[in-house]
């Protein structure tokens, strides 16, 4: 056991962050720390980092333990440069090779040699020094440092770049390369995936999965925490517990461990309701007044269970339009933009459409340009090349990651109301309170949100936009993983047109219809979502080399240029098909989710109803009894027929 938590407390004045917390961490375990925005998943990393103090409870760790603590945007300070940083975290590996460098000069003076005795402590020593830089990795040491600055994103940067001239972002993530080169037994990351492109997520996500010591992660990142975590920590309501295996194994067991909670309870509270009346009818009469206190002393002694508290509230809105735009919705020809000074322009040769209710992302690596061009299709950016188009009936509706258009001296109710000031106060109090800002919460100040609140709030205006497209870089950045659910719930209802960026790969596959991937100077496009495109561009991947190993032997130049006649005269009708068939499916699945909604709700009520109907005061009475009974067998109705069109689009 590396590390012991036990009835853990904190609190800030009288509001209870986090209360009577225990779990262990064993060697080797990938624990995944989940919860929502604010219920101290930070400060719980922070107390058992040392970083801040608690109000009881214990935390043991063993005295040879080596604990690093990553905290969230936690951009490195340093006046050095990038390699020399790196090699500090090896400063003993270095101070022994420096050794090992004057003892070589040593061994090799005449002086000493003729000393028969010091030379022979010498070797010793050298010996000594020699064993220990190999076998704590002094060897592996140079290519380590290249092996995780390349995986981190800083394979282009000169090694000898000074760290104080890099952008928040990768100061962040040279933090991170640092701490992961320091390899302490118990690695506490708080959100390390806020600032990653895909290509520096999946390597770090391979990485930490071979990683040698144990990890506790704070994530909101649902593909990162099911490809990682052993096991999920649950904080809700200031209490922790543990569940075994990934996050989607976590949300199936708190879901079957509810319905299981739920139905004991209920159980219960029959059991209860039986035996009051059976004392209310009998403890009155003498002949059966012994049994009736008999099952009160029985009711008096029953254990009984709380309700279930089931899920914390959630946020919930949908996004609305007005009128539909025209078929075509955005033509963009060579786009190009270039910064002033720059040698080379940030991209170019960008060509893409978007049809009216299309759903498409943007990705590629961290500066490629993606937040640019965005910003350049709403005249925020001027292009250096190239012409874009917006369609007919078209009213954009934007979400800006680093929501810049919030002003921080307003108070959450004055920024919304001043976006809309047409709109009632009351109407605006009942948004933000589908938001999670009620009471007194719509008089915080802006600057004092944290980044999941400013997100809300922002997404706030965007839906009383009732834009019909929606452009969104990174919608799901500081949002909780309850919060990106309701999103994405809120998005697929959605009647518009649709372009966003995101890192989110499980959002992205949720989501996306078609995928723009940009590269400095050109973009390439794919069908379906991000595991779709993973798929394509393996196969294309696999199809080059066997294409090469072909060319290798001499063979096959005549199948390749037949490939390539074949490939250039494949009709764009194929296209077509199969983006449409990509639609179709969406729709198929959008259908089939509130159908199976539908058949739940219906069972649901039907059984409320067979309940109503055992109770004394209902079954008694004839004429009440055939009303429920009339209302049940029109809901059998309706959900034979819903149930007919599921197995219809399932069929």
């Amino acid at each position: 056991m590396l590390l012991q938590v036990s009835d853990l407390s904190k609190s800030y004045g009288v509001t209870p962050i986090l209360s009577r917390i225990t779990f262990q961490i064993q060697e080797r375990e990938r624990i995944g720390l989940v919860g929502v925005n604010g219920a101290g998943k930070s400060t719980l990393l922070q107390i058992i980092a040392g970083e801040m103090s608690y109000d009881s409870g214990t935390i043991y760790k063993a005295k040879e333990t080596r604990i690093g603590y990553l905290a969230q945007n936690s951009g490195l300070q340093s006046d050095r440069t990038i390699i020399e940083e790196m090699r500090e975290v090896f400063r003993a590996l270095l101070d022994t090779e420096q050794e090992l460098r004057q003892l070589e000069v040593a061994i090799a003076d005449p002086d000493l040699q003729r000393d028969e005795k010091r030379y022979e402590e010498t070797l010793a020593r050298y010996a000594e020094r020699s064993e220990w830089f190999r076998s704590n990795g002094g060897f592996e040491m140079d290519t380590r440092i290249k092996s995780v600055l390349h995986g981190m994103g800083f394979s282009q940067f000169d090694p000898n770049t000074v760290i104080s001239t890099l952008s928040g972002g990768q100061r962040t993530r040279l933090a991170l390369a640092r701490m992961l080169l320091q390899a302490p037994d118990l690695l506490m990351l708080d959100e390390p995936t806020n600032h990653l492109d895909i290509e520096t997520l999946t390597w770090l996500e391979s990485y930490l999965r071979g990683y040698s010591g144990s990890i506790l992660i704070v994530s909101h990142d649902r593909y990162f925490l099911d490809a990682l975590a052993t096991g999920i920590v649950e904080i809700e309501r200031h209490a922790a517990k543990r569940y075994t295996g990934n996050y989607s194994r976590y949300i199936d067991l708190k879901a079957a461990e509810y319905e299981s909670q739920l139905k004991q309870y209920e159980k219960q509270q029959d059991e209860i309701a039986k035996l009051e009346q059976f004392i209310q009818r009998n403890i009155v009469r003498a002949s059966t007044t012994k049994r009736a206190q008999s099952r009160r002393k029985a009711l008096d002694k029953m254990d009984r269970l709380d309700k279930p508290l089931g899920e914390l509230k959630k946020a919930h809105f949908s996004f609305e339009i007005d009128r539909q735009t025209g078929k075509d919705v955005l033509t963009a020809d060579s786009l190009s933009v270039a910064f002033e000074g720059a040698d080379q322009p940030l991209f170019r040769n960008i060509s893409f459409r978007l049809e009216r209710g299309e759903t498409v992302a943007l990705v590629g690596p961290n500066g490629i340009g993606k937040s640019t061009l965005l910003k350049a299709l709403i005249d925020r950016q001027p292009l250096a090349n190239g012409a874009f188009r917006w369609g007919s009936n078209v009213k954009l509706g934007f979400y800006d990651q680093e929501q810049a258009t919030l002003t921080g001296s307003n108070t959450v109710l004055e920024e919304v109301w001043s976006a809309f000031p047409h709109l009632e106060e009351a109407r605006i109090r009942t948004v933000l309170g589908n938001f999670l800002f009620s009471g007194d919460d719509v008089q915080k100040v802006v600057s004092s949100l944290s980044g999941g609140e400013k997100a809300r709030v922002a997404l706030a205006k965007l839906m009383l936009d009732r834009a019909n497209v929606l452009i969104l870089d990174e919608p799901t950045n500081h949002l909780d993983l309850f919060s990106k659910e309701v999103l994405e719930s809120a998005l697929i209802d959605y009647d518009g047109t649709l372009l966003f960026i995101s890192h989110d790969r499980y959002f992205l596959n949720k989501m996306a219809e078609r995928i723009v991937e940009l590269t400095p100077d050109s973009c390439r496009h794919f069908l379906g979502n991000y595991d779709d495109m993973i798929e394509k561009k393996q196969e294309l991947e696999e199809l080059a080399a066997l294409a090469a190993a072909e060319a290798a032997s001499g063979k096959g130049a005549a199948k390749s240029q037949a490939a390539a006649v074949d490939t250039s005269s494949t009709p764009s009708s194929s296209y077509e098909a199969d983006k449409q068939a990509k639609r179709d499916e969406r729709t198929r699945q959008r259908k089939l989710e509130q159908l199976e909604a539908s058949i739940a709700e219906l069972e649901s009520a039907i059984e409320e109803l067979e309940t109503e109907l055992t109770k004394p005061e209902v079954f008694n009475d004839y004429v009440r009894v055939q009303e429920i009974q009339a209302s049940i067998d029109a809901k059998r109705t309706e959900l034979a027929a819903v149930y007919e069109q599921w197995e219809t689009l399932v069929g």
